[in-house]
């Protein structure tokens, strides 16, 4: 679906959705990196504290304009929005490869789709249904392929791969969270500051309860490595949101939404490149879950 705009905007809507695809795309190439050299721990709250400091300067001036009902609202969704999921993705990614991560991050909009109606009232239609069944048979291939192409049983289960399910989960939590409690807010603003609320549980733990310090300057690497993780924070959590928010307001809600299906391509594109080895199984499985995604979220 393209927007209805006049060619000129139409153009820029184009390239803002390929921008995004290639940021979002690449982030889980940029944790791998980053794991080459700091602990999910590490690559989590570096993540945090680098994305918070970024937009600290937007933060500040709007936290005054805030109650105490809504502070503590944007404390939660920092934590189930940003804070946890950075962990998750992290410590699934040291057994689990960039691209089938990226493609297992594509199941978010489905997790939206459940958590709503679990918790917000929201309504599972046929087609949503459809799509979760597809999708979860796309998930259970991912997760059980083996080598030569093959589909194992239980013991074979990666089960790293719950990490990711874990972390979609809490972003179809967070988006609900967001669209229930925060109808006057902004989202950059939403983002900004529930970062801003999480920063110093994420700088406190990293410099007071991991080694990140000393590997940064004793550690061959660990300047590149944390530059990975920086670009990670600042333009895969900070500037993406910023123009995903001017996207929306360009094109439409639908339109932006379709970055969902053009992630996981991007993010195989780089594990290929990588040398990550994908199976006919998880070929199978990248197939299912993308198709299941399209089909839950068709309007």
């Amino acid at each position: 679906m393209t927007p209805q705009t006049n060619p000129e905007r139409a153009l820029k809507s184009w390239l803002f959705l390929i921008l995004l695809a290639l940021i979002w795309g690449s982030s889980f190439i940029l944790i791998k990196r980053g794991l080459l050299v700091f602990s999910p721990g590490e690559v989590g709250a570096y993540r945090i504290v680098s994305a918070g400091l970024f937009l600290l300067p937007l933060s500040i001036p709007r936290l005054r304009r805030l109650n105490r009902k809504q502070v503590f609202n944007l404390i939660v969704v920092g934590f189930v929005g940003s804070f946890i999921p950075a962990f998750l993705f992290a410590k699934a990614q040291t057994q689990l490869s960039s691209s089938l991560t990226g493609v297992l991050n594509a199941l978010t909009p489905l997790f939206v789709v459940i958590v709503g109606a679990l918790f917000f009232n929201s309504r599972i239609t046929q087609r949503n249904a459809v799509g979760l069944l597809i999708a979860f048979v796309g998930v259970n291939l991912l997760i059980l392929s083996r080598e030569g192409g093959s589909v194992g049983g239980l013991l074979d289960i990666n089960f790293y791969a719950f990490f990711v399910l874990l972390a979609t989960l809490c972003y179809g939590v967070n988006l609900n969270l967001i669209k229930h409690w925060f109808v006057m807010l902004k989202p950059v603003e939403i983002t900004a500051i529930s970062l801003m609320m999480v920063l110093p549980v994420a700088a406190l733990y990293l410099f007071l309860g991991t080694d990140f310090s000393f590997k940064l300057v004793h550690e061959e690497g660990a300047m590149l490595a944390a530059g990975y993780i920086t670009i990670l924070g600042v333009l895969g959590t900070a500037i993406a949101l910023i123009l995903f928010n001017m996207l929306v307001k360009i094109a439409s809600p639908v339109f932006a939404s379709t970055v969902t299906y053009l992630i996981p391509i991007v993010a195989i594109i780089w594990g290929v490149w990588d040398g990550e080895v994908l199976l006919l199984g998880h070929y199978l499985g990248i197939g299912a879950v993308i198709l299941g995604v399209w089909v839950g979220n068709r309007k």
